[in-house]
């Protein structure tokens, strides 16, 4: 008992270090603009108000920016899923030339800082005409979590056995059919954690839509949008943390929706 109060401790620590700033994120959203900025700081509200979630949501264009968003993530999730999959048998199944070297570009893809490749970046879409579009925001972003979702996906394509796709090939199944009937739903685990991780990294972008999206503010998405509440004449608090408990709803929803398959792809990552 007594060997497990210390870690148990420094969980429920942690655990609340990591808690604080969300919980003081949805108070303040509900706080009146007389509470956020009292000097007197209070872990509670005595006047809960809705008027910042209603000053979101009619006065900002926040649906748009929602569906920008949403429409980024889930094309950023899809595609990378998929395009990521069939790189990951590739690499794991097929012997080519050239294919350590493959592996190591993509390590060294993870390893170059966001902030040295956005000016390059900037000229590369704007050659590519695709300047205060959502399409350069989806291709952009697919490059970043495209190595590490072959990473991953590389190890679940190596725990499953290529006994299983010789036996389908001898009963006559394809190449087609052994890779979205048999690996495909063996390797799903995997695909759910690499995409929860391509959802979150597409959803909470910053700096490219930032760089990219200069003057289509219809096509702005939701973190480059929260700057219309920083205001030369005094920031909305009230709204941006607002704005922020709205944006945050749905990456919860998505997480709560694959937790299971999220944990057990986690597991076989490790186990791998």
């Amino acid at each position: 008992m007594n060997r497990r109060l210390l870690p148990n401790t420094v969980a429920l620590v942690v655990a609340l270090l990591t808690a604080f700033p969300l919980y003081w994120m949805v108070l303040s959203a509900f706080k009146p603009a007389g509470e956020i900025q009292s000097l007197e700081v209070r872990p509670w509200t005595s006047h809960p108000t809705l008027d910042n979630f209603v000053h979101v949501l009619t006065g900002e264009n926040f649906a748009r920016y929602l569906l920008n968003s949403a429409i980024v993530a889930l094309v950023v999730v899809v595609l990378s899923a998929g395009i990521a999959f069939l790189a990951a048998v590739a690499v794991t199944r097929f012997a080519f030339r050239f294919r350590t070297t493959v592996l190591i570009m993509f390590l060294i893809a993870q390893m170059v800082p966001v902030e040295a490749l956005t000016i390059p970046l900037f000229f590369v879409v704007r050659d590519l005409g695709l300047l205060n579009t959502l399409a350069s925001l989806i291709v952009v972003q697919l490059a970043f979590t495209m190595p590490f979702a072959v990473w991953m996906l590389r190890g679940f394509v190596a725990g499953v056995p290529e006994a299983l796709e010789e036996a389908a090939m001898i009963d006559g199944a394809g190449r087609a059919t052994v890779l979205w009937r048999i690996l495909f739903p063996l390797v799903a685990p995997g695909l759910v954690a690499t995409s929860v991780f391509s959802f979150i990294t597409a959803w909470n972008d910053f700096v490219f839509a930032r760089t990219f999206i200069i003057s289509a503010k219809d096509n702005q998405t939701l973190p480059a949008a929260l700057l219309v509440f920083f205001k030369p004449d005094g920031n909305d608090w009230g709204g941006i943390m607002a704005a922020s408990t709205l944006m945050t709803i749905p990456v919860l929803i998505f997480f709560v929706a694959v937790q299971r398959r999220l944990v057990s792809g986690l597991g076989g990552a490790v186990k791998d």
